[in-house]
């Protein structure tokens, strides 16, 4: 695919047009610019922006203009948005001032499910519960893991048809991150792909394309999930433990007695951190390799770069786009006043193209970017991502694989993009392999 710097828009026929939030625009509108839009009415919550990755410009002038963005307007009701690298950051390791709890999306949580999840609580109990299951993503396991995880990826990449076109997203993204959450369960391998729906039909928001029955479905479809797990759940209590996720939660000791909407919130963002991740910087990193084809080049003549592309693609993808947190006190930043009680969105996809602390080629995927491990893709302090070296070893093993096997992996159109401001992701990428 040529670099053309332009990003031609799908027709998103399977999946629908969403009502622009924007008073200015109407449904599959154009876009304006940045530059001609009044800050004011500016939502980053659009998901029409993201579907057809139109907010690039929005995030340059905030950076530039407004830092500390107030929206006082939104389908999830009035919010902040930081957007500089070092705002984010102080922000995301300031637990005292800025809460994590009761969530860590911008949508109120459903008072028909309240899911708990640990990333959404503040110590002591986010430290305990993140405690009990980081011993199945430390380095001994993913050690052990790395095997399994190369046999598996050569299996798929063998698998692969050529001279056909094909969806990288399904066969190989999902295949992929499926089989690793599976693992990590100990979970029925054969229906495996029910992660992949869970997944789905928990970062859904307001898609009609994955969920028509709306708020009424998603929540059926999670009991679905927790009815599932509880048999394991139950399985696991009975038996002596082991090192997979549900045998740690079913055995911990702060963790066996947990309510079930605790324990289902906890599933859902397992699941979601193992699969919505990595499999769209999966895709997010073919994609940009084919977007620059000299960084492709430098990559197959020094394989040694892959565990520095990793995590360049990491930074460039960004598969979450933000979290939140609730102001607990009135806090001052840039002027303004950020009231005790308030919404906070730290847009980690804006810090990550930052100029100010990434001053070349911010938005260029760039494989040997000095200090490239800086990025904020996976947060900061007691937040960080649980299974960052997981994910990062999963790309790796993928490029090592990719590189041995195939000279040209083609993309053949722009990718269909998730409708979401949370999940940064694709829901399909045609791929060609020649040969």
């Amino acid at each position: 695919m040529a670099d053309s710097g332009e990003h031609p828009v799908e027709s998103g026929e399977d999946i629908p047009l969403f009502k622009l939030h924007d008073k200015h625009m109407d449904t599959g509108a154009p876009i304006p610019p940045a530059s001609e839009i009044d800050l004011a009415e500016l939502d980053l919550t659009d998901v029409e922006l993201w579907r057809r990755d139109a907010m690039w410009d929005r995030f340059e002038r905030l950076r530039a203009e407004a830092p500390v963005h107030y929206c006082k307007d939104s389908p999830f009701g009035p919010y902040w948005s930081i957007t500089r690298y070092a705002d984010i950051l102080a922000v995301d390791t300031d637990h005292e001032t800025f809460s994590s709890e009761p969530s860590i999306v911008l949508p109120d949580i459903d008072e028909e499910m309240p899911l708990k999840l640990f990333i959404a609580m503040d110590p002591p109990k986010h430290d305990v519960q993140r405690k009990t299951v980081q011993p199945a993503v430390g380095p001994a396991i993913l050690k052990s893991f790395e095997p399994l995880i190369r046999e598996r990826t050569a299996g798929v990449l063998d698998s692969l048809p050529r001279n056909t076109p094909f969806d990288w997203v399904d066969l190989v993204s999902i295949e992929l991150t499926t089989m690793m959450l599976a693992t990590l369960f100990d979970f029925p391998f054969e229906d495996r792909r029910k992660l992949t729906r869970w997944s789905d039909v928990a970062t859904a928001g307001k898609n009609r394309a994955i969920l028509p029955g709306g708020d009424e479905q998603r929540r059926a479809e999670l009991m679905e999930c927790l009815q599932y797990f509880m048999g394991l759940w139950n399985a696991r209590q009975a038996a002596e433990p082991k090192s997979d996720l549900i045998s740690m939660l079913a055995h911990g000791e702060e963790t066996k007695n947990m309510p079930p909407l605790e324990f289902l919130g906890n599933l859902v963002l397992l699941i979601v951190g193992g699969n919505d991740t990595t499999r769209n910087s999966m895709t997010g990193g073919l994609y940009a390799l084919n977007k620059w084809p000299a960084e492709m080049a430098k990559l197959r003549a020094n394989p040694e770069l892959i565990p520095s592309a990793v995590s360049e693609i990491i930074r460039w993808q960004t598969p979450l786009a933000y979290m939140r947190r609730i102001a607990k006190r009135d806090v001052e930043m840039h002027g303004q006043t950020i009231k005790a009680g308030d919404k906070v969105a730290m847009w980690y996809v804006s810090g990550n193209r930052d100029e100010a602390h990434f001053p070349e080629r911010a938005n260029e995927l760039w494989i040997d970017r000095p200090q490239v491990r800086s990025h904020m893709a996976f947060g900061y302090g007691i937040h960080r991502c649980v299974g960052n070296r997981l994910a990062e070893l999963q790309l790796r093993v993928l490029w090592e694989e990719v590189l041995k096997r195939f000279p040209v992996i083609e993309v053949l159109e722009e990718p269909g993009r998730t409708p979401s401001s949370f999940v940064k992701g694709y829901y399909r990428m045609m791929v060609n392999i020649p040969g």
